[in-house]
């Protein structure tokens, strides 16, 4: 643990966060500061280009992304009855309509992780190929599916940390590409994800600790192979591209539901939070594409609220939860990060609008609830995004006079791989909290 100044300590919102409190913090540096990121609207449309190269590989190699091209994308469902339901239950009211952007859908590992995780294994193996004279920029993709390159790819090593899904979704692809592939996984990490990986051929290392110590051992390890690149969920620009083309693709969802997005009509997206890499590459990639008028904010858990704490006090990456005395235990085994991204706090800092926290319980009822009224299954972090639209309303309707048109977007972040037998455990446990 770190020896924190008196003054972080003496923070009252800090000393709401180690109690353990619901809290609605306010970026105050929002549309106020100055960007502090190399990263552009342009480096956004190349990872997009990118994605699009490798559609033919991915038909072939995914079967399940034929339909679409090999693009990999979410549907964004309109929830009225979930929306109807947990506001009566809640005791408070939504102006305008709320949709679900179902990333729970996504082809392969069924996750927001599969943007940013699989476009960075796509990038790695596109360079290998063409440093290795096998690939030209305008060759059909399809043929990285050909032996000789799942011979080539296996002289290279990919591997990560991981909580879960963000291993999920490199390791199945770069297993599948033929990379020797290594997830280094947290005690957080759901046995059945762990299991997934290694009936994929990947080598799962497990750790005791938290995701800082498999985080950390696995850069060392991969420090020490040169054929081995590593995927660092704490700082990688490519992972934040590859969740930021979401918002590309968001943009031409709304235009064909003939949703706009201006003064009159903002765009409020709630995204779970854990390292910050994956809600804040889609905040960045919102501010690109769709401007001013979308507003981005991001839900943690009250026991690890690393974000928050990174951005409130101004210390990012160089505090963790487990210095201000919290234990990091929560059911949202996705957002169990302790220590936030060393990208997310300076890209977020003036785009970011705000970041609420929220029980176990109430994720736990959600996740029963909107399988309940919408009929969708979801693993229990998934549904943190309602608790931020909860939070947000008193504060929102302060802010924006036009909140009867305003557009809310909960981002459903993972579930669909999840067994059957968890789904289960999970909703029972949401319904006896919701019939208490």
């Amino acid at each position: 643990m770190m020896a924190l100044d008196a003054s972080v300590l003496n923070n009252p919102l800090v000393q709401d966060l180690q109690a353990q409190k619901e809290v609605m913090w306010v970026n105050p540096d929002y549309r106020k500061a100055a960007a502090t990121t190399q990263l552009s609207q342009a480096a956004l449309f190349d990872a997009e280009a990118r994605f699009r190269r490798f559609g033919a590989y991915m038909a072939v190699a995914f079967p399940e992304t034929a339909a679409t091209g090999g693009i990999l994308e979410s549907p964004l469902h309109k929830i009225d009855r979930m929306k109807a339901s947990v506001t009566a239950r809640e005791d408070y009211q939504v102006a305008g309509n709320v949709f679900l952007k179902a990333d729970n859908e996504l082809p392969i590992s069924g996750s927001i992780k599969s943007r940013g995780g699989i476009y960075e294994v796509l990038k790695f193996a596109e360079s290998v190929a063409i440093k290795a004279g096998k690939l030209a920029y305008l060759d059909d993709y399809a043929v990285l599916n050909e032996p000789e390159f799942h011979d080539l790819f296996s002289q290279y090593g990919i591997a990560v940390g991981s909580t879960g899904n963000l291993g999920l979704s490199i390791g199945i692809v770069a297993a599948k590409l033929g990379f020797k592939t290594t997830v280094h996984m947290s005690m957080d990490a759901k046995a059945w994800k762990k299991d997934l990986l290694r009936e994929k051929g990947v080598n799962v290392v497990e750790y005791e600790g938290n995701f800082t110590q498999a985080i950390t051992a696995g850069r060392e390890q991969a420090a020490a192979d040169p054929t081995t690149y590593f995927i660092d969920d704490e700082g990688s620009t490519d992972l934040f591209l590859g969740y930021g083309v979401a918002a590309i693709r968001l943009q031409k969802q709304l235009k064909d539901m003939h949703i706009p997005v201006d003064e009159d009509h903002p765009l409020f997206v709630y995204l779970p939070a854990g390292v910050g890499g994956s809600p804040g590459g889609v905040t960045f990639g919102l501010s690109q594409i769709l401007g001013e008028h979308a507003h981005a904010i991001f839900a943690e858990p009250t026991h690890i609220p690393s974000v928050l704490l990174g951005m409130a006090t101004g210390l990012n990456d160089q505090i963790s939860v487990y210095d201000i005395g919290l234990d990091g235990m929560t059911e949202a085994d996705g957002l169990a990060v302790g220590r936030p991204s060393r990208l997310a706090g300076r890209v977020l800092k003036p785009i970011l609008e705000g970041i609420a926290t929220f029980d176990d319980d109430r994720i736990m009822a959600y996740t029963a609830e909107l399988r309940d009224t919408e009929g969708i299954k979801v693993e229990p972090s998934a549904t943190a995004g309602f608790a931020a639209l909860r939070e947000a309303q008193p504060y929102l309707t302060t802010q924006y006079p036009h909140l009867d048109q305003a557009t809310h977007i909960v981002w459903a972040t993972g579930g669909m791989l999840v067994p059957e037998s968890e789904h289960e455990r999970n909703y029972q446990l949401g319904k006896a909290i919701l019939d208490r």
